[in-house]
Order: C-alpha cells, then sequence, then structure tokens
C-alpha cells in the first residue's frame, strides 16, 4: 500500500462481502483488522479479496506464540553475546589483578613502575580493559535500570549499575587526582570490579534465561504441535476426492474437509466424514495409547493420525481450536502471581533502597572504625603496598565491603521463587491433561479440604447404558437376539434417552444399524411405548449370534455399554394359552402355531403401569427383580412381545470406573467427600455407596447448588468443587476452586479454575499432588534466597573479618548470579513430576481396608438434618428378595445367569443392598 486509496479500496471492497462486519486498514503499519461472521466467511476468502485487487496479504502471526519466543531464544542470544564480550576483557583483568598482586607481594619495599607520576601500569591496563565492559558490555544494565528508575521504581539492574559505576568512577576520580598532584605513587583502585562483575552477572543472566527457557518448555511443545499446513480438499457426494491444496493453517475455515495422510499432524479441530484410523494425542490430552477414530469421531487439531488416511470437517479453527485453547490458558497461567508472590513484590519494592542504605552504613562503619582503631584494619586486611598510607587503607576496605553488600545482595533470587515455579508447575500440569488457570488456583488447590462432586456427568458418563437383562422366558418362546431385534426396532423410533440407550447397545450387540420396520408407534409419556414390528424374522438370519456371546463370555463390540449382565429367570410359562386374545399368533402356511414364524408382532416396553393399562399382569417375581435394580437407582424397563412379557432391561447412567479409586485416594490424604446432585436420593444413595461416599445431598436445584457450597464455606471449609461445567457452573464459581471435567473438545470452561482435558477422575487427585509439589518447591525457594540474603550481606559486609573471611565485590557478584541460577534450577525439578496413576494409587491403597466411618448420610435438598436413609430403609426388602432369589437359584437350571461381562461389584453379590 502507498497511499490512503490503498486503504480505502481494501476497506471498501472487504466490507461488501457476504458475513464481513467490519474492515479497519492502516497504512503506517501495514496491518488492518477485519470482524467477520465464521459461519458466513472465512480468513481465506478474505485474503483472496485482497490479492484480487493486486495487494500481498497473510494473516498476521503473534510472536508471542512462537516456540523460539516461548524458549528464550533471543533474551538467551543476547545474554551470550553480552558474556563472551566481557569475558574477552574480564579474564584479562584477572590475570593482570593476579599478577600485579603477586608482584607486590614479591616487591614489598619497592614501588612498582609508573607510567607516569600517579599512573600505574597496572591502573593504566586495568582501566583500558575496564571501559568497555563498562559502557559496552553492560549497555542491557543501563537500559533497564535508566527504565526501572523512570518509573520511579528499583531492580536488580539499578544496584549493579550502582556497584559497577561506583567501583569504576571512583577509581577513575582517585587516579586522576594523583595523577594532578603528581604522586610518587598510583593509588588502588577497583578498575577490576566491572568487568569481573559484569561476567559473572552476564553468566548468571545467560544460564537463567536458559533456564527459563525450560520453565515455558511444556507451553512451546504445545504450540510446536500445531500444523502450519492443511490439505484442503473437494469431494463429490461419494466423498470421492475431486481436488485438493495445500495452504497455510491460519487460512482453513469452518466447514472445509481436509485430507490427513498417516504420520502428519491433524490442522484443526474436526469431525471424521471419511476412514478410520489411530490417533496419538498424548502431548494434548495425557493420553499414552494412541485413540481410535472412526466415521464421527472427533479429533484434535495437533494430534498426530498414526496409520489410515482420513478426511475431516473443520469444526473449531484458529483460537477455537483446543491446542489454541489449552496455550491460552497455559499462557495467561503462567503470567499470573499466585497469592504468596505478593509478600515478594512487597519485599521486592524495599530491597534495593535497604540495600543501598546497608551499603552506606557498612561504609561509613568501617571508616569509623578505621579512624578509631586502624589495627583493627590491618590485622586483618594488610597493606599491599608499602606507599599506602592508612587512611587510603580505610577508605579502601570500607569501599571494598560497601561495593561487595551491592554486589551480592539479589532481589532476584526472592523474585524468581515464585513465577518460576508457578511456570513449571502449570506446564508440567497441561503436559499431563491438568490445565490449572494461574498461580492462585495452583497454591490453593493444597488447602482444599473438602471436595464436593456433581453425579452426572462428573461421576457417572453422563450417558445412559445398559446395564442388564433379565430373560423370562426360555430360549424356545424367544431367543436374546430376537429379544434385541425386536427392542431395537421398537426403541428406534423413540427419543427418549433410555430408547436411545437401548437402540445404541442393540446396534452394537447385533452389529447391524437397520433391523425390522416399525408401523403404528405410539408413546405415553411416563408409561412406555407400543408398535407393531414386522420383517425381524427375515434379518435374523445375518444377526450376531448373541446366545453365542453370553455362552462364551466374550466381550461386546468397541464403543458398546461397557458391562451387561444376561440372566434367565423363566418365572412365567410360556405356552400360548397366557397369551391375549387379540394378540394370538397368525397361523402360518403349514397350519402351525410356530411364534418365530409370525410376519409382525405387537411390542411393548414401559413401566409396571404401562403393562397392567394393556392387560399384562407383573407377579411378584417380577415386580422383586424391578425393586432390586430400582434401588440400584437404575431404570427397569418391561418388556412385552404379543402380549408375554419376555424380558426386563435395566438402564443406568454407569458410575465412572475410576471414581471409586478417586474417593479412596482423596479419602486418605484426609479430605471430605460430598455428593451434591439434583438427582433423586434413591439414585444419589446407590451412586454414593457404590463409590465410597458417605454425605449425599439429593434433589438440589442449580441454584440451591452455590447455597449450598456457601454453607459449607461459613463452615470453615476450604471448598473444591468437581463439575462438567454445564449446569453447575455457578457452583464451580462459587466454590474456592472448581474442577470441570471437559467437554470433548471445549476446555474453556470459564467458571473452572481446573480443567480436566482428559475427563478423569483420577486428574484431581494429580491436580491436588501437583499443588502440594509446587508450593512446596516455592517455599524451598524462598527459604533458599532469604537465607542466602541474610547470610551473604552480613558477610559481605565483613561481619565475619574477625575469623578471616573478607570477601571481594566480585566474589559477590559470583555469589549473586548463583542465587538466580539455583532457584530456577530448584524450580526446573518439577519437571520430575509424575501424577498418580491407577497402577501407583491402587499399590498405595491396596494395603489399607477401605472401612466406611458409618451408614451414609443422605440429605433432601439444603436439609442438613439426618432423615430416613431409603437405602437402609429398603435392607430388609433387599434381604426379603436375596431369600427369594436363592430359592428360585437352587431350582437346578431353572436359573441361569449368563454374564457377557461381569462387573467387580457383582461377582460377591446381587443386591449392594446387603453387602
Amino acid at each position: 500500500m502507498t497511499s490512503v486509496a490503498c486503504t480505502r479500496t481494501i476497506e471498501a471492497n472487504v466490507s461488501n462481502m457476504p458475513g464481513v462486519v467490519s474492515a479497519s486498514v492502516d497504512l503506517t503499519t501495514q496491518k488492518g483488522r477485519f470482524r467477520f461472521d465464521p459461519d458466513r466467511t472465512g480468513p481465506r476468502q478474505i485474503v483472496q479479496k485482497i490479492r484480487g485487487l493486486g495487494f500481498h496479504a497473510t494473516p498476521f502471526t503473534d510472536h508471542r506464540m512462537d516456540a523460539s519466543y516461548l524458549s528464550q531464544k533471543e533474551e538467551v542470544k543476547k545474554w551470550r553475546n553480552s558474556f563472551l564480550f566481557s569475558l574477552v576483557f574480564g579474564v584479562p583483568s584477572m590475570v593482570l589483578m593476579m599478577y600485579y598482586m603477586a608482584q607486590r607481594m614479591i616487591l614489598k619495599k619497592h614501588n612498582l613502575c609508573c607510567i607516569f607520576p600517579g599512573l600505574s601500569a597496572e591502573n593504566f591496563f586495568l582501566f583500558l580493559l575496564a571501559t568497555p565492559v563498562q559502557f559496552i558490555g553492560g549497555r542491557y544494565f543501563y537500559v533497564q535500570a535508566w527504565k526501572a528508575l523512570k518509573h520511579k521504581v528499583t531492580n536488580m539492574d539499578v544496584l549493579i549499575m550502582l556497584a559497577t559505576n561506583v567501583s569504576y568512577f571512583y577509581s577513575v576520580i582517585i587516579v586522576a587526582s594523583f595523577i594532578f598532584i603528581g604522586a610518587d605513587h598510583s593509588p588502588k583502585t577497583f578498575f577490576e570490579t566491572p568487568p569481573m562483575l559484569l561476567l559473572f552477572i552476564s553468566l548468571g543472566r545467560w544460564l537463567e534465561h536458559i533456564a527459563k527457557g525450560k520453565t515455558s518448555e511444556a507451553l512451546a511443545k504445545l504450540i510446536s504441535l500445531q500444523a502450519t499446513e492443511a490439505t484442503l480438499v473437494q469431494v463429490d457426494a461419494q466423498l470421492n476426492i475431486t481436488c485438493e491444496e495445500r495452504l497455510d493453517v491460519q487460512l482453513v475455515q469452518r466447514g472445509d474437509i481436509l485430507k490427513v495422510v498417516p504420520g502428519e499432524k491433524i490442522p484443526v479441530d474436526g469431525r471424521v466424514c471419511f476412514g478410520a484410523s489411530m490417533v496419538d494425542e498424548a502431548l494434548i490430552t495425557g493420553e499414552s495409547l494412541p485413540v481410535p477414530k472412526k466415521i464421527g469421531s472427533q479429533v484434535i487439531g495437533g494430534s498426530i493420525n498414526t496409520n489410515g488416511a482420513l478426511l475431516i470437517v473443520a469444526t473449531h479453527v484458529g483460537k477455537d481450536t483446543t491446542l489454541a485453547q489449552i496455550v491460552r490458558l497455559v499462557e495467561e497461567a503462567q503470567t499470573s502471581k499466585a497469592p504468596i508472590q505478593q509478600l515478594a513484590d512487597k519485599l521486592a519494592g524495599f530491597f534495593v533502597p535497604t540495600i543501598v542504605l546497608i551499603s552506606l552504613v557498612t561504609l561509613f562503619v568501617w571508616v569509623a572504625i578505621g579512624y578509631h582503631d586502624v589495627n583493627i584494619i590491618t590485622r586483618f586486611f594488610a597493606k599491599q603496598d608499602y606507599h599506602t598510607s592508612d587512611d587510603e587503607l580505610i577508605c579502601q576496605f570500607a569501599f571494598r565491603c560497601a561495593l561487595t553488600v551491592l554486589s551480592i545482595a539479589c532481589p532476584c533470587s526472592l523474585g524468581l521463587a515464585t513465577p518460576t515455579a508457578v511456570m513449571v508447575g502449570t506446564g508440567v500440569g497441561a503436559t499431563n491433561g491438568i490445565l490449572i488457570k494461574g498461580g492462585e488456583p495452583l497454591e490453593l488447590l493444597h488447602k482444599v479440604r473438602c471436595i464436593v462432586f456433581d453425579k452426572t456427568g462428573t461421576l457417572t458418563k453422563g450417558t445412559p447404558m445398559v446395564t442388564r437383562i433379565s430373560l423370562f422366558v426360555e430360549r424356545n418362546v424367544c431367543s436374546l437376539s430376537r429379544l434385541l431385534a425386536f427392542v431395537g426396532t421398537a426403541e428406534a423410533n423413540s427419543e427418549h434417552p433410555i430408547g436411545v440407550a437401548i437402540t445404541t447397545f442393540v446396534k452394537n450387540v447385533l452389529g447391524k444399524d437397520t433391523l425390522g420396520k416399525c408401523e403404528d408407534f405410539g408413546a405415553v409419556a411416563g408409561c412406555g411405548l407400543r408398535c407393531r414390528v414386522s420383517g425381524v424374522n427375515q434379518v435374523l438370519p445375518t444377526l450376531v449370534d448373541a446366545e453365542h456371546l453370553v455362552a462364551t463370555k466374550g466381550q461386546l463390540p468397541k464403543d458398546s455399554s461397557g458391562d451387561v449382565i444376561i440372566d434367565r429367570l423363566p418365572c412365567l410359562t410360556s405356552d400360548t394359552t397366557q397369551l391375549l386374545p387379540q394378540y394370538k399368533p397368525v397361523q402360518s402356511s403349514d397350519g402351525s402355531g410356530d411364534q418365530a414364524k409370525r410376519s409382525d408382532s405387537i411390542v411393548l416396553i414401559g413401566n409396571r403401569e404401562w403393562m397392567n393399562r394393556n392387560g399384562i399382569g407383573v407377579c411378584d417375581a417380577v415386580n422383586l427383580v424391578m425393586v432390586e435394580h430400582e434401588e440400584r437407582g437404575q431404570t427397569a424397563v418391561l418388556c412385552a412381545i404379543d402380549g408375554v412379557l419376555v424380558a426386563m432391561v435395566s438402564v443406568a447412567d454407569q458410575v465412572r470406573p475410576e471414581a471409586r479409586l478417586t474417593v479412596r485416594a482423596l479419602k486418605d490424604m484426609g479430605l471430605e467427600v460430598i455428593l451434591l446432585t439434583g438427582d433423586n436420593r434413591k439414585t444419589a444413595a446407590a451412586v454414593a455407596k457404590e463409590i465410597g461416599i458417605d454425605t449425599v445431598y439429593a434433589e438440589v436445584l442449580p441454584s440451591h447448588k452455590v447455597a449450598k457450597i456457601q454453607q459449607l464455606q461459613t463452615q470453615g471449609q476450604r471448598v473444591a468443587m468437581v463439575g462438567d461445567g454445564v449446569n453447575d457452573s455457578p457452583a464451580l464459581a462459587q466454590a474456592d476452586i472448581g474442577i470441570a471435567i471437559a467437554n470433548g473438545t471445549d476446555v474453556a470452561v470459564e467458571a473452572a479454575d481446573v480443567v480436566l482435558v482428559r475427563s478423569d477422575l483420577l486428574d484431581v487427585v494429580g491436580a491436588i499432588t501437583l499443588s502440594k509439589a509446587t508450593v512446596h518447591r516455592i517455599r524451598c525457594n524462598f527459604f533458599f534466597a532469604t537465607v542466602y540474603n541474610l547470610v551473604g550481606i552480613p558477610l559481605a559486609a565483613g561481619v565475619l573479618m574477625p575469623v578471616g573471611i573478607v570477601l571481594k565485590p566480585w566474589m559477590g557478584s559470583a555469589a549473586m548470579a548463583m542465587s538466580s541460577i539455583s532457584v530456577v534450577c530448584s524450580s526446573l525439578l518439577l519437571k520430575t513430576f509424575r501424577k498418580p496413576t491407577q497402577r501407583t494409587l491402587e499399590s498405595r491403597l491396596q494395603a489399607q481396608v477401605f472401612h466406611r466411618r458409618g451408614p451414609i448420610s443422605v440429605h433432601c435438598g439444603l436439609d442438613d438434618r439426618q432423615p430416613g436413609n431409603p437405602a437402609l430403609k429398603s435392607s430388609f426388602l433387599g434381604s426379603t428378595f436375596s431369600v427369594l432369589f436363592s430359592s428360585l437359584t437352587n431350582k437346578g437350571d431353572k436359573f441361569k445367569q449368563e454374564p457377557l461381562l461381569r462387573r467387580d461389584s457383582e461377582l460377591h453379590e446381587l443386591s449392594p443392598l446387603t453387602a
């Protein structure tokens, strides 16, 4: 662009594009800002439009999101060059100092060679070596010190410049005065101090920025995962690729179809529309094993496609991708301050003025001591030149101690104690799938004493699944495959969550999406459904033999409902006399009434009332089976085919497999665990019993969850709330620490302080453990930094001179540099953190017997009174059912329990109420 006319041309043409809200172009910076609706247009169309006008355009890239920027490469290079420059002059300065020191010891009574009166060769050469280092090697310190003073603050750079300038200009002035008076000897100077002090400090800054770069290594690694290019394809109706092109990933728009070949990074978040593969998400979610992806699966940008080729539809692009959200959260966390750092900031504000005051006090005290009794100084600080007078000796020693105080004092170690640990801690958390939004939650997390869990979607999977199928008739009346085909066909027309769960289960087991034909479908809310199913007999031979799965105890196909118990309870007779008249079988061509050859059947699915309403009685045995499952918090539905009650299907929101271990681990850490849910008391009590939670608040409205959290906080407890961030966001925000289970690719749960990317409850334990490790490291850093300054400053001031310990300024600068490096390296030890895994927690807890402290305390709403526990009240009913069930199981082969895949809780008991 060369004129204002160019900017107006771009603004006018781009503004007229569909979906563009505004366009603003700046001539001086050669940059433009465009706001648009991502559903109607995108950066690719805008760039193409600008290029079509004859201008060059590329998406703007923020250098702060560059991995090389985060790794401190520019700072490392700057301080390395500063160190090397200081090294060139600093080493000769040190050699000269040692040489002339030896010469003075040999020629004690003779003056060293002077170039002319008042200027010795030693001071001349040291002046030549010190001057370039002072003004060129120290230029970065001058800039930083000036910026600090301009804003009326003091920092470490001010101390460094004060020490080097005082030593340099003191030496220049005293040599100039000796030359002016034509003295017969040259004074003792501090020309060697600036080169060596800046040498060690530059070395320290160089190593410090290398270490700082490693503190952001996790964030830099996350950013480096982002693909730079993507393959955009055009496809026909059969998803055959008609053309493709490579383009910058920033030009990818929502809805684009992208091709990802094996070994390539997935460029953006998307949904697989063609192909199947295994995807490595280890560096994003912490999942160690590749994750299978098929049509319909969600993929995360930055993960690696390992084998099969995929076509994906872009769903989140640019800053909306999971990786971009994670990077943003980690970056914000690493730049935030922990509460414990506020103390360090306050100390740093007074530190430099205090050190300057201590340095001046040191100077005047030693001058006063020297003039009072010079022997105190000469006893431990002997004259190195017989020409040196007592006054000169006193000033030399006093100035040396004062300069050493300035050199050794280090506010940097105090300032680095917290932020470096926070940077490493949040980075380590991100690589393990734990996003901690800042230093404050990272510090407060270890102080939590009460963990409150939501139920649905947090302790449970959030999706109803089939858990048990109880058959009431023999196989020759209705086989398992036939039952599933009828039920799956009927429920395929239902939008109820239970119907969706049953349909999904049937499709996974039978391996077929389309079964029979459903007609005359009718559903009554709160009761059930009725329909006519046909065509099942024709597809039965093509279905997976479910009976064979049961007999061999095989596992269900992948992505199935999980652990499902299949049992048979032939408590009903199967002769046709029990069929209702309107449901009598249609006679086949050979005159037989074999039910297997029926062309269609009437299917009823629902509760007891629905069966009674349709003239089908529910016997006591079936009722007891239903009660047993309902007491577990499951939903039991009955299935009838042509008037015969053939089965019961139990559906429940299954508890996450790691929930029980998580609760045990939290209790082992001394935390109180509470279940807070809006679900009914029976279901809440059943879930609490299964995973080991003692206190339950059920039937709590979302708005009342906040009040409950406040109630716990008023009792003096620090509360952490764990939820899915959907309907419990107010409670997450109210809690001292809000922990959200990430929902798919959405990790930016605003109300949460901690987001668990992997949706793994064990990461709650990992987050608390990481918080403890980080706070412990911060305290160690503070302890070291405090001890260093408390010991180093008096040592530099000459307090230990009576025992022969006196430091020189360059020694103080070396110690100061090492203190900062040691604090950063101490923080880097957090990179060795390993979060607790299922195996480590099980091995730690296996020797402990898990005892419940008492009965489950179930409260209704916000009521803290001890109500009658429904689980306990039903214990008599559970015992009665167990006796009846035992009598049924003792009747030989009339009862067969055939699990597809048993849960541990099923191996030792039928009813958890009698455990």
